[in-house]
């Protein structure tokens, strides 16, 4: 026996077109039944080739392969709400222009960088599309250049010597919790991406070898940060606070997880540093500016502590122990240096 459908949600009519179609299948000769095995198949096969499905499961592969929870969230956002215009759509239906429709609705939103990460991972999933053979060609590549371009923006940095001063005095006589507290004294002597700062693990870190060695979020690749002995120094006072916590700066809601992203910036703010003078970022740009203008080190010493990618003449990329030495003594005269401006600014205001 076939079942047609049920009631309600196939009505009477839809219901006697479906027996008049099965009667027609059966005068040809056909089966029914499997006619109806086929379709049901066919469909399940649809369902699972639509770009929204694709997507995910592309998503699923990179979960498993590391990607963060926080990238996860945002991704899986980009594919079920970003792209909703053509989510459901069989991938090989997916055109430059349906694409570019969808990409507009962000744009009207005035999420024009949306938009550029919103095309970028769509590339992704046709890419990921055509290897496994659910498609033949990426129309995410023929969007270049239709876009808006987003603003450019400089994120605040200091990079006066007397302002730097200023700012690792109101550091020093910062009221916040110990962890804060050290993360911002942290911050300019290691000068890492803020999302590694407050990721850092104490597994990763080795007081006695006087270094810290994990993976650069950005390029994937292993980095080194030598310590000098005020960041270790710093490091040994926060280590009986935090050393149940994998995490060095472990979040308030929970050592389970590290400290907001927001933390170090909304202390800035506390402290009289609002975004448009000073950010989190803010300490990778002052270092490079000042070891480089003031200091006088080598531009590649700096980008290799920076965890930029930087290649030899023949355009291979250095490997993570690339002018390691050179760090090391860099790593603590740039941490001599802030200290005696630290010291010059207290000094000054006596």
């Amino acid at each position: 026996m076939i079942t047609l459908g049920e009631y309600p949600t196939m009505g009477l009519a839809d219901a006697r077109a479906e027996r008049d179609r099965l009667r027609a299948l059966v005068r040809s000769g056909a089966n029914p039944a499997h006619v109806a095995r086929v379709e049901r198949i066919t469909k399940a096969g649809q369902a699972a080739t639509t770009f929204g499905a694709v997507g995910l499961e592309l998503l699923e592969k990179r979960a498993k392969e590391g990607l963060s929870p926080q990238s996860v969230k945002r991704e899986r956002r980009l594919i079920e709400k970003d792209m909703a215009g053509i989510r459901d759509l069989p991938i090989t239906e997916v055109t430059a222009p349906l694409l570019l429709d969808a990409l507009r609705k962000l744009e009207r939103r005035g999420v024009i960088e949306t938009a550029h990460r919103a095309r970028a991972h769509a590339g992704q999933v046709f890419r990921y599309a055509i290897a496994t053979g659910r498609a033949e060609r990426n129309p995410a590549a023929d969007l270049t250049g239709a876009l808006e371009q987003p603003k450019t923006t400089h994120l605040a940095a200091l990079t006066e010597p007397a302002k730097i001063g200023e700012l690792l005095r109101a550091i020093d006589a910062y009221q916040g919790s110990p962890v804060t507290t050290a993360a911002l004294k942290l911050a300019p002597l290691f000068f890492v991406r803020p999302g590694e700062l407050r990721s850092a693990r104490w597994a990763d870190i080795d007081l006695e070898g006087a270094e810290w060695r994990y993976t650069a979020s950005k390029t994937k690749t292993p980095h080194i940060v030598p310590l000098a002995t005020q960041a270790i120094a710093i490091l040994r006072e926060l280590h009986p606070l935090t050393q149940r916590s994998e995490y060095v700066f472990p979040s308030v809601r929970g050592a389970s997880r590290p400290m907001s992203e927001n933390t170090i910036n909304v202390a800035l703010r506390t402290m009289g540093y609002d975004g448009s003078v000073m950010t989190g970022h803010g300490f990778r740009a002052m270092a490079r500016t000042v070891l480089d203008e003031v200091l006088g080190f080598r531009p590649d010493f700096i980008e290799h502590q920076l965890a930029h990618a930087v290649r030899d003449p023949l355009g291979r990329a250095y490997n993570r122990t690339a002018h390691l030495a050179e760090r090391k003594k860099m790593m603590q005269a740039w941490a001599d240096y802030l200290y005696q401006l630290a010291s010059e600014t207290t000094c000054a205001g006596k």
